[in-house]
Parts: structure tokens; C-alpha cells; sequence
């Protein structure tokens, strides 16, 4: 056993014995002292703990205490009526209080004992239990919060438990509370008790047993029994404050002091008010004048003095914060964050503010937000925040979008004006500036809004400048989505198809694929706009051949065949599928010209063939868009990727499918077959 446990348990069998063995005047003096220093020493730890749990062992101390106090009172209550004395210190407090009046003395005494015990004991007891009842209740909500961030991944698990734990002790501490609360009730009750013990049975003892006269035995045992409950009382007192304390911080994150100090004198021009109404006390009533006016001054000018400490103190704290920003910014390693770019930034000039300001009505925030949603929902890609921004090098009215910092796409708007687009050269008699639509190239006139209405008349597609920047936008990220896509953002949908599928992701990643693996044949995929929200398929395509292969190019291949039925159906229109056909003796051309390396097959063709297959391609893809009709173009599983490969930088708009890539059930038209 260590030291200090064998220390307390004798302290409180020792305590029990001094209710039973007589005591020493001198011993009794010095454990009143020890009484009075102990109860001292709990408030102040009340008034400076900054959580209930800081004091955890209050309850159990709260106990001992008044069990020490009451053993006292035995001892003390022994001597006076076996030998009309008390010792020194039971005296002098008896003495003090009641000086030469002992009617007086005990009034007083009697006072103390009424507010401890209606006032201070009766208001613990009441906080102690509603602050019990609350803490139970409020643990099944707790505890689901505490749930809710750890599968959102907010906290761990370790943070958890120790959150949990706290929970548990607080409900613990309180419940301890409102029982320790009866304990303060009942050794005020003794109090009262023991004193008219004391004060009539020595009255009678002084007479019979010590042959005192009457007055001589009353003032005696009078004086006694109050310093007896006097130095008991106070010490009660004291630990009864101590538990109001100790109940009542519950929303209190520093101590008594600090917390006093804030927030009374958060607002120091209150103190201006507060010293005025006192200095007007003096003036409409017959209390001293030169004592309120006094009092209200110095009110007053603690008022001002706070303000000048904040201001001070604010003044010192900005230049403490510029000082350290200026500090970061001198450090070598900060240098790195100029290296920084955003995945996609937006940037306007400063004609166009209005558009992104919601103070003036702007709503391109809220249009960023739906097109994030909307693309999450089209092609399956969360695509990071967008950095919007204005930028004063641009024109007032031109804006850019920029992909990795570098400048993909830009536009210029008009404000108050609509964009009217304009299929052909047909007269319509409708004024406007002439443009050309920032998105699809396509003919356009700016109107102004007398003309909306007449431009809607005549059937034309009328739109709105925010409307324009949003489709504009949300086109190019579409675009440029396989650019967008890095490891990061791959590893983030691989841990969202996890949640869903954890025996599949563990089979893949990282046993079969890499990372950087997903990450090439999902580029692929976004750059011939094939949508990857259906990841579980994709991975259990991927799943399924990576062990026979790890060329992207052909895994993006089996995906894709994987994926027939979406691309079915985004192709097909009414079950139809108008196609270009890819010839015989050009599939057998670059069939023939795939090599064989140990970095894979690579397609070595000679540039003038090369040339003529494009050719051939984009006169028959524009022959076929004369007649009204938006082609695929339709080959072989073999030579897809290759075929794609020739033509992405002429025809990137234009689908390239196998025949392994549709449904059975859908009608392949035949618009034109491509040959040499």
C-alpha cells in the first residue's frame, strides 16, 4: 500500500475514534485550525477549476469534511459541558462575535446558521439535482453525436472513447453531487441542534454540577456554545459555497475569476451608466452626496480605464499577428505555398463582380454549387472547389477559366443584356450586338431586355449572362474532367466505393492496381466522355482482367466493353444508332501496323497512310452531318483504341465505339462506310 492511501485511510478511522475518545484542549485547537484551513483551500479550488470533472473527488471530499466537522462538534461539545472550556481557539471566536452581549452574539450565530442553511445549502441541493437530471438526459444525445462524427471521420476512435469516457464521468460526478448536496442539508440542521444542546444543558450543568451562579452559567456556556458553532459554521460555509460553485459552471470554460473578470466588464461604457446613476442618488435623495459622487466616479473611470487597457491590448495583439504573418512569410520553407495551383480557377474582371457579389444579387456561387452537384451526378466526378476570383488584368467584362493555372477557355459578357443565338442568317429584324456563344462557336447577338420578349416571339433561345458563364463552365470542366482527375481525387472515389464494396476495393487496390493505375484508365474514360459514376462496374471489370494485363490501354478496352449498356444508352436515340462504318482495308492497314514492345503495342504507320485515314474519316463524318445526322463511328474490338488514337485531334467531338461495346437489342444503322 503507498504511502498516501495508508495516510487517508488513517485519517478517516481517526476521525471515527474522536467521536468516542476525549480530546486534549491543545489537539482540539489544532484540528479546528486544520478544519478551517481545509475548507478555505476547497473554495478557492472551486473558484479556479475550469470544468466540474477538474474536481472530480468533491463529492467524496464533501463527505469527509462534514463527517471531520461533525466529529469536532462531539469532541468540542465533550469538553464544554464536562469542563466549561473549549480551548483557545473556541473562545477567542466566541469572545469575538459576542463581545459583551451574549443575546446579541447568539442572534447573530443564528443568522449565519439560517442563511447557510435556507440560502446556500438549499440552493445547492437544487442546482446539484436538476443539474443531475439534465446530465442523464442529455447522454443518449451525446453519445449519438459523438457516433455521428466518428462515421462521418470527423474524430477517431481514440477521440472517441475519450469523449465517451467524459460523458460517463460527468453523469457520474453529478449524480455523486446531488447526493453529497443532503450531506451540506444535514450538518446545518446538526448545527442548530448541538448549539441548543450545548447552550441549555451546560446552563444547567454550569448550576448542578459546577456550582456556578445563573448569570455566570449562562454567559459562560453561552460564550462557548457559540464560538463552538461559529468555528464549525464557517468552515461549513465555506465548503456549502464551494459546492454551489462547484454546480453551477457548467457552461464555464476558465476559472471563477477569469470568468468574472470578462464577462462583467465585457462592456465597460455600462460602467459610464452605472457610476451616473449612483451620482444621481446624491442628487434627488438625501443619501450623502460627496459618497455616491465618489463611488459613481471611480465607476466611471474604471469604465474608462478598461476601454484604454482593450484598446491597448487589441493595438498590441494586430501588431503581434502582422509581426508573425511577416515572420511566416520571411520563413524559407513558406516559398512552397507560391507553388500552389487550383485545380480549376475562374477569374473576371472587375466589370463582372456583381455576378459573384449575392450583396448586389449575384448568383454564380450558388450556380458553381449546382453545376459541382450536376457533374458529380452526369460523369461521376467530384471535382475540387473553384476558385473564383477577380482578376484586373483581365477586360471589365472578359472572364477566363483556368485548369492547373493555365488558361483553357475564355468569354466576354455584357451585363443587362441577354445572349440571343442566332442557327442561321435569316432576317429577323431584332438589333443587337454580334457575337460569337463563348461555349459551342455558335452565331450570337447580345440584346438588351426590350428585346428579350420579341427574340422569344420569334423562337429563338434567349439566355441569361449567368447562365452563359455557368454552361460555359460547366462545359469545360467536362471537357477537361481527365485533366482535373489526379491520384488524390482517385484515391478519394476509391475510398467511397470501399464503404460500399470493401471485399472488391481489397482485391484491387493495392494488391492488383496501383492508384496511379485507376487513375490512367479513368482519364481515359472522362476523355471520351464516358461517364464513371458506375465505379463498382469499372472495378469489377478491372478486377477481373488486371491479372492478365496491367497496359491501361487495354484495360480502359475491357472496361469499356464492361460499360455496353451506358454506352448504349447514351448514344442510342429511340433504340437507333446512326454509325459510320469502319472499312475492311483500312482496319486491315492498321491491324497490320501494330508492333508488339515490351512497353506494349504501339500503333507504327507511316505518316502519309496516317493522313489518308484522317482524310477519309472527316470527309465521311462532315458528309454525314450535312444530312442532319451526329454519327459514331463503329470498328472492330482490336483496333478501337487505335482508331481513336489517329483521329482524337480532328474528330474529338465525334464517339468511336466497338461493336463488343453495344447491347444486342439496339438497330445499327449503316450512314457510310470509311476506305481508302
Amino acid at each position: 500500500m503507498k504511502l498516501r492511501n495508508f495516510v487517508v485511510l488513517m485519517a478517516v478511522i481517526m476521525i471515527v475514534i474522536m467521536m468516542v475518545i476525549p480530546m486534549p484542549t491543545f489537539m482540539l485547537d489544532i484540528l479546528l485550525i486544520i478544519n478551517l484551513s481545509l475548507s478555505i483551500l476547497i473554495i478557492l479550488i472551486a473558484m479556479n477549476m475550469k470544468e466540474a470533472l477538474d474536481f472530480s473527488i468533491f463529492p467524496s471530499l464533501l463527505l469527509l469534511t462534514t463527517l471531520f466537522r461533525l466529529s469536532l462538534n462531539v469532541s468540542s461539545t465533550r469538553t464544554i459541558l464536562a469542563n466549561a472550556e473549549a480551548g483557545n481557539v473556541i473562545e477567542t471566536f466566541g469572545s469575538f462575535v459576542i463581545g459583551s452581549n451574549a443575546v446579541v452574539g447568539f442572534i447573530v450565530f443564528l443568522i449565519l446558521v439560517i442563511i447557510q442553511f435556507i440560502v446556500i445549502t438549499k440552493g445547492s441541493e437544487r442546482v446539484a439535482e436538476v443539474a443531475a437530471r439534465f446530465t442523464l438526459d442529455a447522454m443518449p444525445g451525446k453519445q449519438m453525436s459523438i457516433d455521428a462524427d466518428l462515421n462521418a471521420g470527423i474524430i477517431s476512435e481514440n477521440d472517441a472513447r475519450i469523449r465517451r469516457q467524459k460523458i460517463e464521468s460527468e453523469a457520474d460526478f453529478y449524480g455523486a453531487m446531488d447526493g453529497a448536496s443532503k450531506f451540506v442539508k444535514g450538518d446545518a440542521i446538526a448545527a442548530i441542534i448541538i448549539l441548543i444542546i450545548n447552550v441549555i444543558g451546560g446552563f444547567i450543568i454550569g448550576m448542578t454540577l459546577h456550582g456556578m451562579p445563573f448569570a455566570e452559567s449562562l454567559n459562560t456556556f453561552t460564550l462557548l456554545s457559540v464560538g463552538d458553532g461559529l468555528v464549525s459554521q464557517i468552515p461549513a460555509l465555506l465548503i456549502s459555497t464551494a459546492t454551489g460553485i462547484v454546480v453551477t459552471r457548467a457552461g464555464s470554460d476558465g476559472s471563477l475569476g477569469d470568468d468574472l473578470s470578462r464577462q462583467m466588464l465585457a462592456y465597460p461604457t455600462l460602467l459610464y451608466i452605472v457610476g451616473g446613476c449612483i451620482a444621481m442618488l446624491g442628487l434627488v435623495t438625501p443619501i450623502n452626496f460627496f459618497l455616491t459622487f465618489t463611488i459613481g466616479g471611480l465607476l466611471a473611470l474604471g469604465g474608462f480605464l478598461i476601454q484604454q487597457s482593450r484598446t491597448k491590448t487589441e493595438e498590441a495583439e494586430e501588431n503581434r499577428q502582422s509581426e508573425k504573418d511577416l515572420e511566416e512569410v520571411r520563413k524559407p520553407e513558406n516559398v512552397f505555398n507560391l507553388l500552389r495551383e487550383d485545380p480549376i480557377e475562374f477569374e473576371f474582371g472587375i466589370g463582372l463582380i456583381s455576378l459573384a457579389d449575392t450583396a448586389q444579387g449575384g448568383d454564380l456561387l450558388d450556380r458553381v454549387v449546382a453545376i459541382r452537384r450536376q457533374i458529380a451526378m452526369d460523369i461521376g466526378l467530384v471535382i475540387p472547389v473553384i476558385r473564383i476570383r477577380d482578376n484586373i488584368q483581365l477586360r471589365p467584362n472578359e472572364y477566363q477559366i483556368k485548369i492547373k493555372g493555365n488558361e483553357v477557355a475564355t468569354g466576354e459578357i455584357l451585363l443587362d443584356h441577354f445572349l440571343m443565338l442566332n442557327p442561321g442568317n435569316e432576317e429577323h429584324g431584332i438589333e443587337g450586338i454580334e457575337t460569337t456563344e463563348p461555349t459551342f462557336g455558335l452565331p450570337a447577338l447580345w440584346i438588351n431586355g426590350e428585346m428579350k420578349d420579341q427574340a422569344e416571339l420569334f423562337g429563338y433561345t434567349v439566355v441569361d449572362p449567368s447562365s452563359v458563364i455557368s454552361t460555359h463552365l460547366s462545359e469545360t470542366i467536362r471537357k477537361y474532367a481527365h485533366e482535373i482527375l489526379g491520384r488524390e481525387e482517385t484515391k478519394q472515389l476509391i475510398d467511397h466505393v470501399k464503404e460500399g464494396y470493401p471485399s472488391l476495393v481489397e482485391e484491387l487496390v493495392p494488391q492488383t492496381l496501383s492508384v496511379g493505375d485507376i487513375q490512367k484508365v479513368l482519364q481515359k474514360l472522362l476523355k471520351e466522355h464516358v461517364s464513371i459514376r458506375s465505379l463498382s462496374s469499372i472495378f469489377e471489370a478491372l478486377a477481373d482482367y488486371a491479372t492478365y494485363t496491367k497496359n491501361p490501354e487495354i484495360l480502359t478496352e475491357y472496361v469499356r466493353q464492361a460499360l455496353s449498356r451506358q454506352l448504349t444508352s447514351q448514344y442510342a436515340q429511340d433504340g437507333v444508332i446512326h454509325a459510320v462504318l469502319v472499312g475492311a482495308d483500312i482496319e486491315k492497314q492498321i491491324a497490320d501496323s501494330i508492333q508488339r514492345t515490351e512497353q506494349g503495342d504501339l500503333l507504327a504507320i507511316d505518316p502519309e497512310s496516317s493522313q489518308k485515314i484522317l482524310h477519309s474519316f472527316t470527309e465521311k463524318v462532315e458528309q454525314t452531318a450535312q444530312l442532319g445526322v451526329r454519327p459514331i463511328i463503329l470498328a472492330s474490338a482490336g483496333i478501337r483504341m487505335y482508331v481513336r488514337q489517329m483521329t482524337e485531334q480532328a474528330l474529338t467531338d465525334i464517339p468511336i465505339l466497338s461493336y463488343n461495346e453495344l447491347e444486342t437489342n439496339v438497330d445499327v444503322q449503316n450512314v457510310g462506310v470509311v476506305n481508302l
